[in-house]
């Protein structure tokens, strides 16, 4: 459908048409709150040739030479260069399933492949390929939670310990559907959840969430967490790290009923934040909950084997009323480069990329902690995030230590206003002995 903006001209006769004197004035009966602001950072139209030269610009600050040890929900792993060598094929262009789907097989196979791969890493019987990154996939399991609870609950507790703008995302999504998530403090000690001091009566809430690893990197009791939701007619939300599941136990092992994530570690590169790729995993008994679309392996009525479109719950397919999401973009470019990663690095090679990841980061805060005056914000075990307590406000530690071409980690205060000396540091299969070396000297100067 081409965009065909209005003139002018064209605007006016409405205006005058309407009696209106202005846009604003057409608009007027828009509550301010949910208007939408001008957007930063992206300017008027521009020719062709300004376009690319500013889009030069930007690409070239992805590759500005700096030593990068932040995670926070996106990290810096090694991406072989086959992936985006086959995921860029003509072939793939066009990745969005078309409406007659089972003509496009191909596509249809890739998908069936991230799903089954899905379903593997966390042990779960059923994955999609639908969502468009991580806060979304939370969102729509919150309300798949609820949908399926017994108890007819709009109540869902979520840690504060779950990564910040998931959690935005899924109070934007589910607050106006009358859902509300109640948040779960931390501990000032561990950085976790204590399942003992979490309340509540028998069907109360329809979910827990439990992040694993949480945003602060640490590692969750989720099997006492689950064990407590179940025993209170809660289900059981996970939200993990596809990298991080190489080595931890899978979340269905642990009692969750859903687990959702972000795919970007799967082979998708820090483009200026995206694009990302929602994860989501369930169980047969909660699959016609689940939001988007399913592919399946079948035969036909000749006994080849083909690919079929299974579940299809949304709008475009079924009643309105009826649908669960109108979610179902499956992210196709997104979701193929991560098929074709996970195929390439295979199981060995994500264990490889998980146990150097941690490797690197217990190495980096040994190093770390040995500065004067730096010490662990959170005792316990941890994946490959740690966060560290400074002597002086962790923002001017980071610009400082960005002069010294180190980009040194996440100010926590950004989030959590008691956590300003706070910076969250992640060093992933990436980062050298050299590396981590040259991150400690820049601390110990700026400190």
């Amino acid at each position: 459908m081409p965009f065909i903006p209005h003139t002018e001209a064209e605007a006016r006769e409405m205006l005058d048409t309407l009696g209106l004197s202005s846009m604003e004035e057409l608009f007027a009966e828009i509550p301010e709150c949910i208007r939408a602001k001008p957007l930063e950072k992206v300017p008027e139209g521009l020719s062709e040739m300004e376009l690319m030269r500013l889009m030069r610009e930007r690409a070239a600050q992805d590759e500005s030479g700096l030593r990068s040890f932040v995670g926070a929900g996106a990290y810096e792993h090694h991406i072989p260069s086959a992936v985006w060598e086959l995921a860029t094929r003509g072939e793939y262009y066009s990745a969005y399933t078309p409406y007659q789907a089972e003509a496009s097989q191909g596509t249809l196979q890739t998908i069936y492949e991230f799903q089954t791969m899905i379903a593997g890493l966390t042990g779960m019987e059923v994955a999609n390929a639908s969502l468009y990154d991580g806060g979304t996939a939370l969102a729509e399991a919150v309300l798949m939670a609820v949908r399926a609870h017994k108890g007819k609950s709009q109540k869902v507790l979520v840690p504060e310990s779950v990564h910040p703008a998931y959690l935005r995302v899924a109070r934007t999504f589910c607050g106006a559907q009358g859902v509300t998530l109640e948040s779960v403090p931390f501990q000032e000690a561990s950085g976790t959840v204590d399942p003992e001091r979490l309340g509540g009566d028998d069907n109360e809430y329809a979910a827990l969430v439990v992040p694993q690893p949480n945003f602060f990197g640490r590692l969750e009791a989720v099997e006492e967490l689950a064990a407590w939701a179940k025993a209170r007619g809660a289900l059981v939300i996970a939200v993990v790290n596809p990298t991080a599941l190489a080595l931890l136990t899978p979340p269905a092992e642990w009692g969750a009923d859903i687990a959702v994530g972000e795919g970007q570690p799967l082979g998708l590169p820090m483009s200026s934040g995206g694009p990302y790729l929602g994860l989501m995993a369930t169980t047969k008994k909660l699959v016609r909950q689940m939001p988007g679309r399913l592919v399946a392996r079948t035969v036909d009525t000749d006994g080849k084997e083909g690919f079929s479109l299974t579940l299809q719950a949304r709008e475009q397919h079924i009643r309105r009323a009826k649908a669960k999401s109108n979610i179902c973009t499956n992210q196709g470019l997104a979701m193929t480069a991560a098929t074709i990663y996970m195929s390439l690095v295979g199981e060995e090679g994500l264990k490889q990329v998980a146990g150097m990841s941690h490797t690197n980061t217990r190495r980096l805060v040994e190093k770390l902690t040995a500065i004067d005056g730096v010490e662990r914000r959170f005792d316990g075990p941890f994946f490959h995030e740690a966060a560290l307590r400074l002597p002086r406000p962790a923002a001017e530690v980071g610009g400082a230590l960005l002069d010294r071409g180190v980009l040194g980690g996440f100010d926590l205060g950004r989030e959590y206003s008691d956590l300003g000396d706070t910076l969250l540091v992640c060093a992933t299969e990436t980062k050298t002995e050299a590396d981590l070396d040259a991150f400690t000297e820049a601390l110990a100067e700026v400190l």
